[in-house]
C-alpha cells in the first residue's frame, strides 16, 4: 500500500472519523501468512490501544495445531500461554471494501510485556533485517510480480481444481499466456479487484494472464520492504474476497493444478545509498559495481538453506520442476527467465536482481526478509557469484532442496541465516513446518489409491 509516512495514532483516529468507521479488523500476520487477530467496535479500539492475544497464535501450523515435543520451540514460546500486546501500525490503516458496514483494517506489531518486539513475529523478522541495512547506510527498494489462479468453487478437497467459467460460458482448455481476451473473460471480477485496491490505497500496476489455465499475475510498484510486504498481505485477502463475490476461488498455492505451471512471487531487489539516493549496484561509470556481484553471490550461497521459508509447504516443491517456468537451481543471468536470479535489462539507477525462486504461497514478510538477508550476507562477506549462465538453466542440474524435510535440515544447519534472522524465529518456524509435514504424511493421496491399491 502507499505508506502514509509519519501517520500517527491521532491521524488514524481522524481518518476513522472521516470514514465513519464502526468496526476495525485488527490483523496480525502469523508465520504461515494467515491473518489472525480480533474485530473490535470503534469505541473499543480507541479506548483499548494495545489489545492482547496469546503468544502461541504465532506458533501454529496452517492447520491450527501446535508442536508438542520440540525442545527448541518450547524454549521460544512460553508453556504458560502468555499474552502478546498488539499495537496498531497507523500507516497501515485502510478500508475493508467488501464489508457491509463501514469497516477498517489495520496491521499490528507484536510486543512482549516488557515493551520489546516479539522476535519471531514475521514483521519483527523483517524489521531485524532492515536494521542491518540501515546500520550500513543502505535502503532496499523492492518490487514484485505475484501470480495466482482463479478456479471453480470446490467444496470437496478430494476433487481436483478446475479453471472457472468465464463470461463466454466456457472454461479455458488451452494456454492463454498474455491473452487480453482471456483476461476479459473475468472483467467483472477484475473491475472489483481494481476498485477494492483503489479504495485500500494499494499500489498495484499491470495485470496479465499467465501461462496456466485461469492463472493471472499482478505487478506491484517499487516500495520499501515493509510497505511491499503489507501490500501483498492485504492483496491476498482482497483477491480471495473478490473471487468469492463472483462465485470463484482465488488461490496462491504454489501448484494448485496438475499439468499446469506453478505460481511464484518474483521479487526485484536493488539497494540505495541513503545519503546520496544512488543505487549502490552501479559504479560511477555506470557499470555493475562489485557489490552487485556480491549480492548475487549471497543469493546463490544462502538461498538453498532459505528454501523452507520461500517454499514453505509440501505443495511448494511440486512447482520446482524442470521446464515449467520455475527455476530448479541457483544460476544467474542477464534477461534470462530460466535462471533463479535474473538481472533484467535496466538503466544504471534501476539496476536490480530478480529472485524468481520464491513461491506465491510464501509469507511475504518472511520471504522479503530472507532474500534481503541472503543478499546482505553476500555483500558484507564479499561473496563471488558463479559465472553467468547464457543458455537455458533448465539444462543444469537441481541445486535446490526438492522437499520440505531436506529444506528444513538445511535451514537449521545454516548458522549465518540463524544469526541474521534470529535464533528463536528459526526454532519456532522449523518446528511448525516439521509438524505440518508430519500431518501431511498421515494423508493418503489419490495417486496412492489409484496405483497401489490393487497392484502391489
Amino acid at each position: 500500500m502507499a505508506i502514509r509516512e509519519n501517520f500517527t495514532d491521532t491521524d488514524m483516529d481522524v481518518w476513522l472519523n472521516e470514514k465513519r468507521v464502526t468496526e476495525i479488523e485488527c490483523l496480525v500476520p502469523d508465520l504461515t501468512g494467515v491473518a489472525r487477530g480480533k474485530i473490535l467496535p470503534r469505541a473499543k479500539f480507541s479506548q483499548d490501544r494495545g489489545m492482547r492475544i496469546p503468544e502461541a497464535v504465532l506458533g501454529m501450523t496452517v492447520t491450527g495445531n501446535y508442536p508438542t515435543e520440540d525442545a527448541a520451540y518450547d524454549r521460544a514460546i512460553s508453556s504458560i500461554d502468555r499474552d502478546m500486546i498488539l499495537r496498531a501500525d497507523p500507516r497501515t490503516i485502510t478500508s475493508v471494501p467488501w464489508a457491509t458496514d463501514p469497516t477498517a483494517q489495520v496491521i499490528h506489531d507484536c510486543y512482549f510485556s516488557d515493551g520489546t518486539l516479539v522476535d519471531f513475529a514475521p514483521r519483527s523478522v523483517l524489521r531485524r533485517v532492515l536494521k542491518l541495512y540501515a546500520d550500513k547506510g543502505w535502503k532496499p527498494v523492492l518490487a514484485c510480480e505475484l501470480e495466482f489462479y482463479l478456479t471453480e468453487k470446490n467444496a470437496d478437497p478430494d476433487l481436483p481444481l478446475k479453471a472457472p467459467i468465464g463470461r463466454s460460458g466456457r472454461a479455458e482448455t488451452s494456454r492463454q499466456v498474455y491473452s487480453i481476451d482471456a483476461v476479459n473473460e473475468f472483467d467483472p471480477l477484475f473491475e472489483d479487484i481494481y476498485d477494492y485496491c483503489e479504495m485500500m490505497n494499494l499500489d498495484v500496476d499491470t495485470l496479465i494472464h499467465e501461462t496456466g489455465a485461469g492463472q493471472m499475475g499482478i505487478d506491484f510498484l517499487d516500495s520499501d520492504a515493509m510497505g511491499l510486504a503489507d501490500k501483498v498481505f492485504y492483496f491476498k485477502r482482497t483477491v480471495r474476497e473478490a473471487a468469492l463475490k463472483h462465485h470463484m476461488y482465488a488461490t496462491f498455492m504454489a501448484k494448485p493444478m496438475g499439468g499446469e505451471p506453478g505460481s511464484a512471487m518474483h521479487v526485484h531487489q536493488s539497494v540505495l545509498d541513503v545519503k546520496t539516493g544512488l543505487n549502490i549496484f552501479s559504479a560511477e561509470d555506470g557499470s555493475p559495481a562489485p557489490i552487485f556481484k556480491h549480492y548475487i553471490g549471497g543469493l546463490q550461497r544462502y538461498t538453498p538453506a532459505a528454501m523452507a521459508i520461500i517454499a514453505p509447504y509440501v505443495n511448494s516443491y511440486r512447482r520446482i520442476v524442470r521446464h515449467t517456468a520455475a527455476p530448479i537451481n541457483i544460476q544467474w543471468g542477464i534477461d534470462n527467465r530460466t535462471v533463479g536470479f535474473r538481472v533484467p535489462d535496466s538503466s544504471v539507477q534501476e539496476r536490480r536482481v530478480e529472485n524468481r525462486i520464491i513461491g506465491a504461497d510464501a509469507n511475504p514478510y518472511l520471504a522479503l526478509a530472507v532474500t534481503l538477508a541472503c543478499g546482505y550476507l553476500g555483500m558484507v562477506d564479499r561473496l563471488e557469484p558463479t559465472p553467468m549462465t547464457t543458455g537455458s538453466a533448465y539444462e543444469h542440474g537441481f541445486e535446490l532442496p526438492q522437499g520440505l524435510p531436506e529444506a528444513l535440515r538445511a535451514l537449521r544447519a545454516e548458522e549465518r541465516l540463524r544469526d541474521v534472522l534470529g535464533e528463536r524465529f528459526i526454532d519456532v518456524y522449523a518446528a511448525i513446518k516439521d509438524l505440518e509435514h508430519q500431518e501431511f504424511m498421515t494423508v493418503i493421496s489419490p495417486w496412492e489409491r489409484e496405483h497401489l491399491l490393487l497392484h502391489v
